[in-house]
């Protein structure tokens, strides 16, 4: 086998014959041409883990001579793409030197403006120990979502710091560990007001402070579900008669996008007096300083949490928060971290009420949220712990005031403010300055931007990046306009905040936010928490479905330049040319390798990604005056989000039976598909299936789908699988999303973020997502908005940019080799000791492979999750467990881990396996061995008696190489139900500290 990393990494010394001219000496055309200029930092060696040694002994181990019999007998034939398809004539690569040079360039062609556009972003100040100790660490953005809480202690611990922060600030009872962005969480509240009603009443009132992205998102996510979005004056509307018997749900902006501050308190009681929640947009660093909305009425709070150390990126990534009533927290959307017990008795955190996610309700799911921002959510939680509630308001009287010097200077200009009352924002009345275009002009010229509302109104918000210095170019600006020299005027009033509307009850008096104020106490609390989470820092995670490859460091470091970081969504186009440049580059190269016409980068996360494409094919089908198509058949084996997307999207899901040997029933689809011909609207198919098969029959599944009307939405989950051998348009396919935190290597996060673009054929183009801020075509059949970004989560694009890049084409198809290589050399490996559900009729499986462990749990007692916690002691974390199927493990390699870590993977399972035959043997009791007891924390081993039927080094070194890299569990096995009974969200109270 040739690939180009052998081409160009390896001996390079010995081509330097080949590199001559005619004339005998090498030209520097021909010298690169043939490598002997080459660049020695190229980036396929270093990500794919097996070098070409290793590659011809797992070949081997299969029973293959050559990559190409290999790849011929585990992709079909029919389904293949040419080579030239992805090759380095597609994608050309580059080097890890000159990808860096590249984004320097383009960062150089973003210009650097002073926003004070506002509008939920602001230009957040990340403390540097959190910056470089969280947001650049791969202890921090390497490990999984906190499936398995034993190996996730930190994380989850700082996850219960952020739930608490919010709980505190906005008083309400219970806050979820983050959700994707401000706009999607109010959609999410209002379909839980929608869902608290009974689904009876359908219509939505919204406050027309409310910011514009995200009444744009509420309008996309009501249709789905019927629901009437009336935006007008809530105060006005609320009290409306004749409106209150269909209302369920009322939307504020606290303080509204104007920066005024209202006092809502009769409001909710009027809704309430009508069966409705009201439903509050807030900003935290405002709420030190307001009266929390849970003093007056509100029962869902929600907002971005992006200004405490978390930067705009042009738009995200961002944790939203969401905190309910205590009467609604078994309907609240997201991960939600509870503390529990471990089997000792001893505290332990772990996600609770997992029954709620939407994997295991499917179409009976009101959310498909899977992805949480939880790495941006711990960053919010360390700013609020390294600040405390002292330095939070010396921040907030900072911010205020500045708004209030502001005020206070062009007042004394001639300008006439719109509001009277405000935290941080400011509108102005601009036409004594001749209009809105002249104060822009001049803001312009002095590298500044302001938000602009119409031709005569504008807005400028503050933050705490701004300076003294910032302040006084700012009058500058404005004194400019009227022809005048401006100056500092300090206010006469003591707070523009309404009296009644001033907070006087305590906040975050919690210990852990009350003593880390030091570098050194921040510095040593933020590594003790990382220290008890593992992640691809210490070992293989291979989750089926999850592809937890390399998240490399070249690829990552553009990710906090300033030149990235520090942008505003909504700042011109002129001024954002790199970032334009570089998305319009994703866009295409990941339209060559799905085979699709056009692209957005809008969704972000996975699951948001499905919905945006499901929303896409009702938008084309309601083009063709096919509206009330409404079936989405989806078969048993697809993605664990799928229905729950369906649904959403406002489709009735149609299951379709799945044959025993894993692969799709074709007698079933084809009766389903002209059951439902007249109002088919879509199939939702996974490609390699969830069991872990590349399937024969995809294409004449998709030819059923579209010879009966419907279109074909192709999950890329398993995109990784694909890449250069095949793609969805091949399959059959009209749209997909890609999970960029899985295929293209943007990390997890510890459950976020994530990405979902989603890709299409050229017919349903025209209907791809739209933004309020970017320009729109008349007659435009777009979709509205998805998200409250116009790209999404922007700034981690660059991450999956530049991995593309790196690879180049022949690169990534490399990977996608390397990866079926690697699942099927393990399921060769563990077929002897465990039963491999699904294969091809070759025995071949995909990416990912499926073993079955119901023997065990007949002959022995045990279940999957006493596998999984086993595996914790001997360092691993535990593949996807319980699904597809509910006795089974699947296991996902990837590319990016070497022969010696699979092996030593495989070595841990088949160890197991002979510990379970203990079990079968009776060697070990049913009730109390090795399995049943993982995993073995410290605390366990050091118990002074040992009264187990194994003894300790067996427990915690069963293999030699145990001695030397050993990764602990925090705690014992966590006791889950106690832990949903006994619902405790936020930190240890002062008093249970004390005690």
């Amino acid at each position: 086998m040739a690939f180009a990393r052998y081409a160009l990494g390896f001996h390079r010394c010995s081509q330097t014959i080949a590199c001559r001219s005619i004339h005998g000496a090498p030209t520097l055309a021909t010298a690169r041409k043939n490598s002997l200029l080459a660049p020695l930092d190229t980036f396929q060696e270093r990500h794919i883990g097996p070098n070409e040694h290793e590659v011809s002994q797992m070949l081997s181990q299969v029973g293959y001579d050559s990559m190409d019999a290999f790849i011929a007998d585990t992709v079909p034939p029919k389904i293949r793409v040419s080579t030239a398809n992805i090759s380095n004539e597609t994608i050309p690569s580059f080097s890890e030197s000159e990808l860096h040079a590249r984004a320097k360039a383009l960062g150089g062609q973003n210009v650097a403006f002073k926003s004070y556009i506002g509008m939920g972003y602001h230009c957040a100040v990340v403390p540097p120990v959190i910056l470089r100790n969280v947001m650049e660490n791969p202890q921090w953005y390497t490990p999984y979502t906190p499936y398995q809480p034993e190996i996730a202690q930190g994380r989850l611990e700082s996850l219960v710091n952020y739930q608490t922060m919010i709980m505190s600030l906005t008083s309400m009872d219970i806050a979820n560990a983050s959700l994707l962005d401000e706009a999607t969480a109010a959609a999410e509240g209002m379909v839980m007001a929608f869902v608290s009603s009974g689904h009876k009443k359908r219509t939505f009132l919204v406050d027309s402070g409310v910011l514009p992205q995200t009444i744009s998102v509420l309008r996309t996510r009501a249709k789905g579900f019927g629901i009437k979005v009336l935006v007008e004056d809530a105060s006005v509307a609320v009290k409306d008669q004749s409106l209150q018997p269909d209302l369920c749900g009322v939307l504020i902006q606290y303080p509204d996008v104007d920066g005024n501050i209202k006092d809502f308190g009769e409001l909710a009681v009027t809704a309430h007096s009508s069966g409705a929640l009201v439903v509050c947009a807030t900003d935290l660093l405002a709420l030190t300083m307001l009266k929390p909305p849970g003093e007056w009425g509100a029962d869902i709070v929600f907002g971005n949490s992006a200004r405490f150390g978390v930067p705009a990126g042009y738009g995200g990534p961002h944790a939203a928060f969401f905190a309910v009533t205590d009467k609604l927290k078994r309907k609240m959307p997201g991960r939600l971290i509870g503390r529990s017990r471990d089997a000792t008795g001893a505290p332990a955190y772990r996600l609770a009420l997992q029954t709620r996610e939407q994997h295991i309700r499917r179409e009976r799911a009101t959310s498909n949220v899977c992805t949480s921002q939880a790495l941006l959510a711990n960053m919010a939680a360390m700013y609020v712990v390294y600040h405390g509630p002292v330095g939070l308001q010396r921040i907030a009287n900072k911010v205020h005031v500045i708004a209030q010097i502001f005020k206070s200077s062009v007042e004394n200009l001639g300008y006439k403010l719109l509001n009277s009352t405000f935290f941080d924002t400011i509108t102005l009345d601009v036409s004594v300055a001749g209009g809105a275009q002249a104060v822009h002009d001049i803001a312009k010229s002095a590298r500044v931007n302001l938000r602009h509302i119409d031709d005569q109104h504008v807005g400028v918000t503050f933050d705490e990046s701004v300076t003294q210095a910032d302040l006084e170019t700012l009058v500058t600006i404005f004194a400019s306009a009227v022809k005048s020299s401006g100056q500092l005027v300090l206010p006469s009033e003591g707070s523009s905040i309404p009296s009644s509307l001033q907070r006087t009850s305590e906040y975050l008096r919690h210990p852990v936010f009350n003593k880390h104020h030091s570098e050194t106490e921040m510095l040593r609390y933020m590594n003790h928490l990382a220290s008890k989470d593992l992640g691809l820092v210490h070992s293989m995670i291979p989750l089926g479905s999850c592809t937890m490859k390399l998240n490399s460091t070249s690829s990552m470091i553009p990710l906090t330049w300033p030149e990235f970081s520090a942008v505003h969504p909504f700042a011109p186009h002129e001024q954002v040319e790199g970032y334009l440049s570089i998305i319009k580059e994703l866009e295409d190269d990941l339209c060559k390798i799905t085979g699709f016409h056009a692209a957005s980068l809008q969704p972000n996360s996975g699951a948001a990604g499905e919905y945006a494409g499901l929303c896409v094919i009702r938008a084309y089908h309601e083009s063709r005056g096919e509206g009330h198509r409404d079936i989405c058949l989806i078969p048993l084996s697809a993605h664990g989000t799928n229905p729950a997307s369906a649904v959403m999207a406002g489709l009735k899901v149609v299951p379709v039976k799945a044959l025993s040997d894993g692969s799709l029933d074709l007698e079933d689809l084809t009766i389903k598909a002209e059951k439902h011909k007249d109002n088919l609207a879509a199939f939702m198919i996974t490609y390699p299936s969830t069991f872990g098969v590349f399937e024969d029959g995809v294409q004449d599944a998709c030819k059923i789908i579209h010879d009966n009307g419907g279109q074909v939405y192709l999950d890329g989950a398993n995109l990784n699988a694909q890449i250069g051998l095949t793609n969805p348009a091949t399959c059959g396919g009209d749209v997909c999303h890609m999970n960029l935190h899985k295929t293209f290597a943007i990390p997890h996060g510890g459950g976020g973020p994530g990405v979902g673009p989603i890709c299409v054929a050229e017919h349903l183009a025209p209907f791809l997502p739209s933004h309020r801020s970017l320009p729109q075509i008349a007659g435009s059949k777009a979709i509205e908005a998805v998200s409250a970004a116009p790209f999404g989560s922007a700034s981690i694009h660059l991450i999956s940019w530049a991995y593309i890049k790196m690879l180049g084409g022949r690169g990534l198809a490399d990977s996608s080799k390397v990866a079926l290589l690697n699942a099927n050399y393990m399921a060769s490996r563990l077929s002897e000791h465990y039963n491999v559900r699904y294969t091809n009729k070759h025995g071949r499986v995909a990416h990912e492979l499926l073993i079955d462990l119901a023997e065990f749990d007949r002959s022995a007692g045990l279940k999957v999750t006493d596998f999984a916690k086993r595996l914790q002691d001997y360092g691993f974390h535990p593949p996807t467990c319980s699904w597809p199927t509910s006795t089974c493990m699947l296991i996902e390699p990837t590319e990016s881990e070497p022969l010696e870590e699979i092996d030593r993977f495989c070595d841990a399972m088949i160890q197991i396996r002979r510990e379970a035959e203990d079990v079968v043997t009776g060697k070990q009791p049913r009730d109390n061995n090795v399995l049943k007891n993982a995993p073995h924390p410290v605390s366990v081993l050091a118990e002074e008696e040992w009264s187990r039927p194994y003894s300790r080094r067996t427990a915690v070194y069963p293999l030699p190489w145990l001695l030397e890299k050993k990764f602990w569990p925090t705690v014992s096995r966590i006791d889950d139900a106690y832990g949903d009974l006994n619902l405790i969200c936020d930190c240890p109270s002062v008093e249970e500290v004390a005690s």
